[in-house]
């Protein structure tokens, strides 16, 4: 593993919410420039080490956000007016995909989920 992807691997696992790009670059300081960071997040995710989604804030625009992948599967709400992550806990949908591979002959290989809307703090601005 290059410097850069174990910079960008350790930056996620240590990373309390979903990173950017640029929070990636940001965490892992001067080592490595912006293309090299997106070539080792695209390498981490290819070699399973990593997931990403896509989330669009009217604010900041549509943006690819990572995660560890070695880390418990989690959930995240994201606050649209101060742009924070809330770890929603282990992934509790489980029963669910399992019932509906049952019910529709599917096998589900992954999945994401996160809510938006205002944190707490937010709604009592």
């Amino acid at each position: 593993m290059t410097k850069a992807r174990k910079a960008a691997f350790d930056a996620l696992g240590k990373a309390s919410a979903p990173l950017s790009a640029a929070g990636v670059l940001s965490a892992i300081g001067a080592c490595c420039d912006q293309a090299t960071v997106y070539r080792a997040l695209h390498y981490l995710e290819s070699a399973g080490l990593a997931e990403s989604f896509v989330l669009h804030c009217d604010e900041h625009g549509t943006e690819r956000y990572y995660v560890s992948a070695t880390a418990v599967h989690r959930h995240w709400f994201h606050c649209e007016s101060c742009h924070s992550f809330i770890d929603l806990g282990a992934c509790r949908l489980g029963d669910l995909v399992h019932d509906l591979e049952a019910e529709r002959g599917l096998k589900v290989n992954r999945h994401v989920m996160y809510l938006t809307g205002l944190c707490k703090a937010c709604q009592k601005k």
